[in-house]
C-alpha cells in the first residue's frame, strides 16, 4: 500500500424524512441561493416543494436554474455563471444526480472567474476558489454528492472533460433513498453500472500488489451494487434495497477505495466519455458497453488481476481453468449482468456502428492526452472498442 492522505470534508445526512434540513444546512453558507435542478420530475414527486419550503423557512432567497440534461452541457454551466453573477448568488443548492450536481460544481468555480469555465477542463486554468455548494440527491450512480470531480460536455466541439479539484467537495449532501423510488428501472441499472465502473477502474489500474484492504473493500462494493440493483429492480419500493444502492454508489468514488493505491486510471470513462458526447446516450449504457471490451483487452496481457476479482466477486463459476480462462469467464460474467439488468452490451445496440470507430477514438484521444493517459494510442482505443461490437 502507498503512503496516501485520505480527507473528505463533505457532511452526509442520510436517511428518511432528512429533505427539510436542506434551508438549514445551506444557510450555514450563504443568504441566496441558485437552485440547480433537471427536468420537472422533482415538481411530480414533490420534492421541488419540499425544498422550496426548507428554503424559505431559512430565510434563503433562491433563483432558479433548471434544466439540466443527462450529459450536462457546457452552455447550460454558463447560463447559470450568469445568473449567480447578475443575481449575486453566494450559496449554490443542486437537487439531482451526478449530471446536476456537476454543473453546480462548474457553476461554483466558473462565477468567481473572468476566463471560461471551459478552461478547467481542459487544464489551462486551475481552480482557487469556489461558491459553497449543497446538494439532495435523487439517484444512486455518480457519487459526485460526495467527490471533488465534475464532468461537462462541451456540444460545440463535442468534448466530454471531467476535472478534480479538492475545492468542489460539496459543503452538505442530503441522501434520502425515499427520493429514488421512483427512479425508473433504466436509470436505477444505469446508475449501478457507474457505481460499479468507478471500483473497477481504481481496483484494475492500481500497479501495486499488495493492497488486500482496498482489494476487498472494493469487492465488496461491487458485490453490493449488484445485489442492490437486482433488488431494486424486483422490487422497486424497497427502501433498503434503495438505501443500499445509494450508499454504495457514494462510497463509490469518495476517494476512499483510491486510498494507497497510488496512481490510478480512468481509461474506461474515457473511452465511454466519446460515447456519449458525440452520440448523447446514458453514461451507464455506454459504461456497460466498454467494460466488457476494455475487460476482455486487458486479460490478454494481464488476466491475474481480472480472475482475482472474477473470483472473489462471482465466486465457484470463476475457480476452474487458467488465469486467461478465469479472466475471460469474469468478462462474460460482468456482461450476463448488465444483460439481466437491461443494459446495453454492444455497440450496434446503441445504434453506433463499426465505421463510427476510428471516429470515437479520435474524440477519445483528446480526453487521453488532457488525463495523461499517453499509453492509450489511437490504435489501442481501436483495438478495444472493436471488442464492444
Amino acid at each position: 500500500m502507498q503512503n496516501f492522505v485520505f480527507h473528505n470534508p463533505t457532511k452526509i445526512i442520510f436517511g428518511r424524512n432528512t429533505i427539510a434540513e436542506i434551508g438549514k444546512e445551506t444557510a450555514r453558507w450563504g443568504k441566496h441561493a441558485l437552485l440547480i435542478y433537471g427536468k420537472e420530475s422533482i415538481r411530480k414527486n414533490g420534492l421541488y416543494e419540499q425544498i422550496i419550503t426548507s428554503l424559505g423557512r431559512a430565510d434563503l432567497t433562491v433563483t432558479e436554474h433548471g434544466g439540466v440534461r443527462s450529459n450536462p452541457t457546457l452552455d447550460h454551466v454558463r447560463a447559470g455563471i450568469d445568473k449567480v453573477k447578475n443575481k449575486h448568488c453566494d450559496v449554490i443548492v443542486a437537487v439531482g444526480g451526478g449530471s446536476v450536481i456537476d454543473s453546480a460544481k462548474a457553476i461554483s468555480a466558473g462565477a468567481l472567474v473572468e476566463h471560461d469555465v471551459w478552461k478547467f477542463f481542459t487544464g489551462k486554468k486551475s481552480i482557487k476558489k469556489t461558491i459553497p455548494l449543497t446538494t439532495v440527491l435523487t439517484i444512486a450512480a455518480a457519487g459526485s454528492e460526495m467527490n471533488s470531480g465534475m464532468v461537462i460536455t462541451n456540444e460545440a466541439t463535442n468534448e466530454k472533460f471531467g476535472y478534480g479539484n479538492k475545492l468542489l467537495y460539496p459543503k452538505t449532501s442530503i441522501l434520502n433513498p425515499e427520493v429514488t423510488l421512483t427512479v425508473p428501472p433504466a436509470y436505477t441499472a444505469y446508475g449501478a453500472v457507474d457505481a460499479v465502473s468507478h471500483v473497477l477502474e481504481f481496483y484494475m489500474t492500481t500497479r501495486d500488489p499488495a493492497t488486500p484492504v482496498q482489494d476487498r473493500l472494493m469487492e465488496g462494493l461491487v458485490e453490493n451494487s449488484m445485489d442492490a440493483c437486482n433488488r431494486c429492480l424486483q422490487t422497486p419500493d424497497d427502501y433498503h434495497a434503495r438505501a443500499d444502492l445509494m450508499w454504495t454508489a457514494t462510497l463509490a468514488l469518495n476517494g476512499l477505495t483510491a486510498a494507497g493505491l497510488g496512481r490510478i486510471g480512468f481509461p474506461m470513462h474515457m473511452i465511454e466519455h466519446s460515447l456519449s458526447a458525440l452520440f448523447d446516450i446514458a453514461h451507464g449504457a455506454g459504461l456497460s458497453i466498454i467494460i466488457p471490451g476494455w475487460l476482455s483487452w486487458y486479460s490478454t496481457t494481464a488476466p491475474e488481476r481480472i480472475a482475482l476479482l472474477g473470483r472473489r466477486v462471482f465466486g465457484q463459476s470463476i475457480v476452474s481453468g487458467s488465469l486467461r480462462q478465469q479472466a475471460e469467464a469474469t468478462c462474460t460474467a460482468f456482461k450476463n449482468w448488465f444483460e439481466a439488468i437491461n443494459s446495453p452490451t454492444s455497440l450496434g445496440q446503441v445504434g453506433i456502428a463499426e465505421t463510427d470507430i476510428t471516429h470515437i477514438a479520435d474524440n477519445a484521444l483528446k480526453l487521453a492526452k488532457v488525463w495523461r493517459l499517453q499509453e492509450y494510442t489511437h490504435k489501442r482505443i481501436e483495438n478495444i472498442l472493436y471488442r464492444c461490437l
